[in-house]
């Protein structure tokens, strides 16, 4: 894989993202690379603890973009949010099962905009699916894909909230 020319796409693809929007959201940006991975990956600072960065924190929710070997050789790009360790987040009483359960739930009426989603998952993983990766196209996917979860972000503050303390 070549880390580099997909690092370039990914990081043209967030800049593709409207910036008063983000600002707006409170939603960070951050283009890397983790596992053998290129990703791009929205998120926001109150979704980790304070202590922590919210890129590496032990209990922190996000939403990722991703490719590897493996989903280039399926022509694939992947995409999920992952919640982890919930029970360690500062201010909520969080039990990650009951979590997903209630985020799943307000996510149905959005779940027919994502294509090849699946909510069938552990708790922390609480939705993935996958694009068709086209070459020439791929950096408009992956808008597409932040976008969709601009749409939808406000359910993972709309849960937080009926777990704070």
């Amino acid at each position: 894989m070549d880390f580099t020319f997909y690092l370039n796409e990914f990081q043209k693809a967030a800049d593709k993202l409207d910036k008063k929007l983000l600002k707006n959201k409170q939603i960070e940006v951050a283009v890397g690379v983790v596992l053998n991975s290129v990703f791009l990956k929205l998120y926001k600072k109150a979704w980790a603890n304070k202590s922590q960065d919210p890129l590496t924190s032990t209990s922190r929710i996000f939403f990722s973009v991703w490719i590897n070997d493996s989903a280039i050789q399926e022509q694939k790009i992947y995409y999920n949010i992952h919640a982890f360790k919930l029970r360690q987040l500062d201010g909520y009483t969080i039990k990650s099962r009951d979590f997903a359960d209630k985020f799943r739930t307000g996510f149905k009426k959005f779940e027919k905009n994502w294509p090849n989603v699946s909510v069938k998952l552990g708790p922390l993983t609480l939705m993935e699916g996958w694009v068709k990766l086209d070459m020439k196209n791929f950096k408009d996917e992956i808008v597409k894909l932040a976008n969709y979860f601009l749409e939808i972000e406000h359910l993972i503050d709309n849960t937080l909230k009926a777990f704070e303390k």
